[in-house]
């Protein structure tokens, strides 16, 4: 229960299925202070106590349990590691991969539960032979099954979804209005909850440290300077001072993010076209495709509101020798960022999902 109205709802209708309920919130840091509160945070000391009013009103146990150690180890470090690294990480995918769906479960499947159930809009489905498969939300405006995308079939098995056939979030917030809910109005948390004030730039310089860099165009010729490659993401427009106008007067883009030698790559909005993404970091939600070293047809989706985009996908070995998964999308993508993870679907349901860590562009360096 992270003190908001989804997960709120969520176990209001556990209970009234039948199932034996117990609340439990997350402490996430030591330092609560260091979290973003309000409706910028998920898991601060405010949120437990919307949580355990959440849980009063139900009449269920509630309990709060400390993973901050695993949290600042599999979400933060690995935040700043992956910045650090050139990549653009999703902490939310790694908190729900790593924490709420393996640490979480772990301990709760030790003490004897059967089920992990959130307020996240998604939906588990049984095929023909009771294999459960992950299936996007009944309300597409809502669907959360994107950074559920990182659950395997073992994790499905023990996961409960209770708002994934729920039309509109509007719904969930009447629904928990005439349960007596104090948080059915709550505005829902976003950003990073772990940077307080949500400078990312400012926090990375801190973990990370600064140092002189040089900001070059596709051809190598420097164009200007900066204090830390990992304050730049790809896509990103404004920030380069650059100083100098492109030949034809057009606007630079970030193209690319080498830490090895602290270099930015800018050049123009076109070669932000991305004709293939490929990673080995890898994982199926359920039951792999009878032979995914085959061709096969399905969607992809690279940010959490992003449109899924037809595609063709194969597993394969890569140049280092493991396994990859590659993508090939119908029409290229725009502005993806080694780092980003990958979800693939075929129809609603979710196939599986990749860390990108390369990425083939459309365009020629010529351009």
């Amino acid at each position: 229960m992270s003190g908001g109205v989804d997960s709120a709802v969520a176990a209001a209708r556990a209970v009234e299925a039948g199932h034996d309920v117990v609340g439990v919130h997350l402490a996430l840091s030591r330092m609560p202070g260091t979290l973003r509160t309000g409706s910028r945070g998920c898991c601060t000391i405010e949120d437990s106590m919307d949580a355990q009013r959440a849980a009063n009103v139900l009449g269920i146990p509630y309990y709060v349990w400390d993973f901050s150690e695993r949290f600042k180890a599999d979400v933060v470090d690995d935040f700043i590691s992956e910045y650090a690294a050139g990549r653009t990480p999703n902490p939310c995918m790694r908190c729900n991969e790593r924490i709420k769906f393996a640490a979480l479960l772990e301990k709760a499947l030790a003490l004897g539960f059967d089920a992990v159930a959130t307020g996240h809009y998604a939906k588990i489905v049984e095929d023909a032979a009771g294999h459960r498969e992950l299936h996007r939300a009944s309300a597409e405006a809502k669907d959360q099954s994107y950074v559920l995308g990182v659950l395997t079939a073992e994790q499905l098995a023990h996961a409960y979804f209770p708002l994934g056939d729920t039309p509109s979030k509007a719904l969930v917030r009447e629904e928990a209005a005439r349960r007596g809910l104090s948080v059915a109005q709550k505005p829902d948390s976003y950003d990073i909850c772990f940077i307080s004030d949500g400078d990312t730039k400012g926090w990375l310089a801190e973990k990370v440290g600064t140092a002189p860099g040089a900001i070059v165009d596709r051809e190598g010729n420097r164009l200007g300077g900066h204090d830390g490659a990992h304050s730049y993401t790809v896509g990103q427009r404004k920030g380069l001072a650059i100083g100098t106008p492109a030949p034809d007067g057009r606007p630079r883009f970030v193209l690319e993010v080498r830490p090895k030698d602290n270099t930015v790559v800018v050049g123009p909005r076109e070669a932000l076209a991305i004709a293939e993404i490929a990673g080995s970091r890898f994982s199926w939600a359920g039951e792999p495709p009878a032979d995914p070293s085959r061709r096969f047809e399905c969607e992809v989706q690279i940010r959490a509101h992003a449109d899924p985009v037809p595609a063709a996908a194969v597993l394969q070995a890569g140049e280092s020798g493991a396994d990859e998964l590659v993508v090939t999308p119908d029409a290229p993508l725009d502005g993806v960022a080694p780092g980003q993870t990958a979800v693939i679907y075929v129809g609603t349901r979710v196939l599986g999902q990749f860390t990108i860590d390369r990425t083939v562009s459309a365009v020629p360096v010529s351009v």
